[in-house]
């Protein structure tokens, strides 16, 4: 019994570790001065899932590397920042795939979220791969309504799974909006 434990709980690391967000590079909107990148920083601090961070001041950008098998939360990332005083301007994270296939408009399960690709060309990922985050509030309005007219998801509006997502997840669950 103590050998099938241990098998079952060394592939649920294997696979675990196989599907992860490992970083995100978060640049912060109007922050002007020393004072304002110290607020957001010591705000993305309080983030459990995060290991450590690296700030580039020149571009307002702070760079959260994550726990290892942590779950991450997208929106508690803005949250943080708003919480501070500012806005997210850009949100581009990297996550590790493990062959999974992927085709403009389509929903993905990752790590715990639902991946909506958009603007991607059909491909398979594999190892590291940057994702910029296009939800609203996540880029700037003109941003957002550009990727609006590629889809005719509702879901990019609300960020929730609808009618639209056909998979087996309920209408209540947020989609992020990705694009490579």
């Amino acid at each position: 019994m103590k050998f099938l434990t241990l098998i079952v709980l060394a592939l649920g690391i294997t696979f675990g570790a196989s599907a992860q967000y490992k970083k995100a590079a978060v640049q912060a909107t109007g922050l002007t001065c020393a004072m304002c990148s110290n607020a957001t920083l010591k705000s993305l601090e309080t983030l459990s899932f995060v290991d450590k961070i690296d700030t580039d001041l020149e571009n307002t950008t702070f760079i959260l590397y994550f726990k290892p098998g942590a779950a991450v939360d997208i929106d508690a990332i803005k949250n943080k920042v708003e919480d501070a005083g500012f806005s997210v301007g850009k949100l581009v994270i990297t996550a590790n795939f493990d062959q999974t296939e992927v085709k403009n408009d389509t929903h993905v399960p990752f790590a715990g979220s639902t991946l909506h690709f958009m603007h991607v060309k059909d491909q398979v990922l594999k190892g590291d791969q940057n994702l910029t985050v296009i939800d609203k509030d996540f880029v700037s309005t003109k941003q957002y309504k550009k990727y609006a007219t590629e889809t005719s998801m509702a879901c990019y509006k609300t960020g929730m799974m609808g009618d639209c997502c056909h998979s087996g997840n309920k209408a209540s669950n947020r989609v992020y909006h990705v694009t490579i």
